[in-house]
């Protein structure tokens, strides 16, 4: 018997995956093809935008040859990495040059240029919700136009064709040049620094700041509505419903409603809370950004966000750098063998502060340390200085948004450790929940794609228990009083990071 199923594409930095879902949300066929990056300049990174399609196209081959004909799919939905940008010419539909990859630090001065028009680094928070920064996708098609002759070729012509990962992806699948649809979703949209948060478009007023009126825009739409039909493959005719960036998706596969948050645990942390049909201005270095929307009538769902650059990152520096333990893995067990950090504090600022902080002039420090300090100690306070980051942010998303988080819903690999789980609910003070199933991405852009087609509704998947069977709850052990002490000498921690770039010099770099 033929079973029903929801497809979903979960395109990131390092793979392209693709997951069929079955209605009780269970994946029954996945693939995973690999992708590269390079980075051609320190502080560059970049991909090649016809390289993403074919792990696309390679993925939906692989799982559907696994799968065979037990399933039919009755629509796919796409997740992908945000702000990777993909500039292409639209006679030819061919990129124009590399995509430049969400990571990438090569804008700073475009950003610098920007800053100064706009009034300063927050100028245009009021309209877009985001500062200005090289993590957004207008600088780097800025950076495209001054620096790739092609790219302004193409604009002066009127042929340059602008788009995240999804638009680039959706084009290409319903068709490219030959009828392929050119679209974003409101959640990749709120994420170029070109969107009007409230409105939901694009804002024609930043968009001349960029000198972008010549560019071919996509066209906004929901996260779930039919956005057209795949040409070509294995699924030919089945129809793209669905589509959010990453830690959107995440959101919605955990299901997370008005003042419930989730934070995914992975090279960083991403954290996001959802703060209902009113999109919050921060006041606390935090971004509003757009959560989901649920269907072309439905009311946009905002979301405060908090980015940690360094969180699995730091164990792995842990490993590969200072040979401190053999493999990721064992962290948990070493730091488990001190009952306490010993007074030792660390701050992986290896290239600066995010959210709340913003301090690129921060630097990494291990502070506390005496003679009794042991290896032990240097590695739990690494594990807790991902707990401590991550109650910075949700410290900045109570104040911003009036609501008391009680319920933290968590994934990501770094979360497979229990003792940096526990610590992290003790010093927040709320309950850590863990899925047993920890595809949210992918699982958050097959819901949509199946409420757009009427596979599921939206009011009976967030009536469902979360989690399902194999969650692991972790509640707090400790007491507030604990959890504040621990808190304020953190931030004095943190304050000895404060301005030590030029001391972070190479000493070739000082000469």
């Amino acid at each position: 018997m033929v079973q029903d199923v929801i497809g979903s594409i979960d395109q990131g930095t390092q793979s392209t995956r693709f997951f069929l879902y079955d209605k009780d949300l269970n994946i029954v066929a996945k693939s995973q093809v690999p992708l590269a990056a390079a980075t051609p300049h320190a502080g560059w990174v970049e991909q090649d935008a016809e390289a993403i399609i074919a792990s696309v196209s390679e993925a939906i081959r692989q799982t559907m040859e696994s799968a065979g004909s037990k399933y039919n799919v009755l629509s796919i939905g796409l997740t992908n990495q945000r702000e990777t940008t993909v500039a292409w010419d639209s006679e030819t539909g061919k990129p124009l040059t590399p995509a430049i990859v969400w990571s990438d630090a090569r804008t700073a001065a475009v950003c610098k240029a920007m800053s100064d028009k706009v009034g300063g680094q927050d100028g245009l928070r009021a309209v877009t919700g985001l500062p200005v920064s090289t993590y957004f996708s207008a600088y780097k098609l800025r950076w495209m136009v001054e620096h790739v002759p092609a790219v302004a070729a193409a604009l002066e012509a009127g042929r340059l064709a602008f788009g995240t990962v999804d638009s680039w992806v959706i084009y290409n699948l319903t068709g490219g040049v030959k009828g392929g649809v050119h679209i974003t979703d409101v959640t990749n949209a709120s994420r170029t620094s070109l969107m009007d948060i409230r409105s939901c478009d694009w804002h024609a007023e930043t968009v001349a700041a960029f000198g972008f009126q010549k560019v071919l825009l996509p066209r906004i739409v929901s996260n779930a509505e039919r956005y057209g039909v795949l040409a070509s493959g294995p699924l030919a005719g089945v129809p793209l419903a669905g589509c959010l960036g990453d830690q959107q998706a995440a959101v919605l596969g955990q299901r997370c409603a008005l003042g419930e948050a989730k934070n995914t645990y992975g090279t960083g942390c991403f954290m996001l809370m959802n703060t209902g049909t009113e999109a919050v201005a921060s006041s606390h270095g935090l971004l509003t950004t757009l959560a989901y929307q649920l269907g072309r009538d439905a009311a946009p769902e905002y979301a405060l966000e908090g980015a940690i650059a360094v969180a699995g990152q730091g164990v792995s520096w842990l490993c590969d750098s200072l040979g401190l333990i053999a493999s990721p893995a064992e962290s948990e067990a070493l730091a488990a063998s001190v009952p306490h950090s010993g007074g030792v504090y660390c701050i992986p600022a290896f290239g600066g502060l995010l959210a709340p902080w913003w301090r690129p002039d921060a630097r990494g420090v291990i502070v506390g340390l005496t003679q009794y300090s042991t290896k032990a100690h240097v590695v739990r306070a690494v594990l807790e200085s991902i707990a401590f980051q991550t109650l910075d942010v949700l410290a900045a998303m109570e104040a911003d948004s009036g609501h008391r988080l009680r319920r933290l819903a968590v994934d990501g690999g770094v979360t497979k450790n229990r003792l940096l789980m526990q610590v992290q609910a003790d010093l927040l003070q709320c309950e850590v929940v863990r899925p047993a199933n920890q595809e949210t991405t992918s699982l958050g852009a097959a819901l949509a794609a199946g409420i757009a087609v009427g596979f599921w509704t939206r009011e009976g998947l967030f009536a469902q228990a979360k989690g399902g069977e194999g969650t692991v709850v972790f509640s707090p052990q400790a007491s507030p009083e604990w959890a504040s002490k621990r808190h304020a000498k953190w931030k004095l921690a943190v304050q000895r990071a404060m301005a030590l770039d030029e001391l972070a010099e190479s000493d070739e770099e000082a000469e």
